[in-house]
């Protein structure tokens, strides 16, 4: 698969406040790459604690759940998209089905 915006995860990892996260998101980066998940049902078979949103979005739980990371995901493309990205307590105050990208 392909992460777009990979570049801001990774800024994220340079952050303080999400620097306990570097390595999992470092884990979840390569994993992804050498993906090729057609569906979401192919996709549950590797994350089974991944949430399914929606046809395209998904939520990952990162470090134990500690952080969320919100993708929409075109199957046919094999292309995922970062959408948001923050701790647990962060999640809890946005809607996973409607907030879009911003930088």
């Amino acid at each position: 698969m392909r992460i777009i915006k990979e570049k801001t995860l990774k800024e994220y990892c340079n952050l303080s406040k999400y620097k306990q996260a570097a390595e999992s998101l470092k884990a979840w980066i390569y994993e992804v790459k050498y993906s090729f998940w057609d569906n979401a049902n192919e996709l549950k078979t590797k994350y089974r604690n991944a949430s399914i949103i929606s046809s395209k979005r998904v939520v990952f739980n990162i470090k134990g759940n500690d952080y969320r990371l919100i993708v929409d995901i075109e199957y046919k493309l094999k292309i995922v998209f970062i959408v948001w990205f923050g701790t647990h307590e962060e999640y809890d105050k946005i809607d996973a089905k409607t907030i879009k990208y911003e930088h």
